[in-house]
């Protein structure tokens, strides 16, 4: 009786890390807000706006820029692990972790398609990459 307990516990170990990260990708990826308001606002240039000089880029643009580059060149899980360096390195972007994890994933897609997108997700930034991935096909 204490061996099938075992097994039971052990199969439980493993299945249930699996469902809780699947369940919580599907939910993150299914909430409205999950796309963010970036797909509802609309840029527009004025006259005045195109005289001037751009300034200084911020520091979560420069990075996004990169980890893109990265992930194209290499592929996401690499891109996804330098993500996670940065973030270590630089707490200042950590509000950013989510919008850049985002913007791999949709990356991912764009280069790899869904499949092979998918097999690279992993939890960095509360799996933000994955709601990326979902949100792209």
């Amino acid at each position: 009786m204490t061996q099938a307990a075992r097994r039971i516990g052990r199969t439980l170990a493993f299945v249930l890390p699996v469902v809780l990260v699947l369940s919580g990708t599907l939910a993150v990826a299914t909430v409205p807000w999950a796309e963010g308001p970036a797909h509802s606002r609309i840029a527009t240039a004025s006259a005045a706006d195109a005289s001037t000089k751009a300034g200084p880029r911020a520091p979560q643009d420069v990075l996004r820029e990169r980890l893109i580059a990265e992930l194209q060149e290499k592929d996401p899980g690499t891109a996804l692990t330098s993500l996670q360096r940065e973030i270590t390195a630089r707490p200042s972007l950590a509000r950013h972790c989510a919008g850049l994890a985002r913007a791999l994933g949709r990356a991912a897609v764009a280069a790899y398609g869904p499949a092979r997108a998918q097999a690279h997700a992993r939890p960095v930034c509360d799996t933000s990459y994955a709601a990326g991935v979902a949100a792209s096909h």
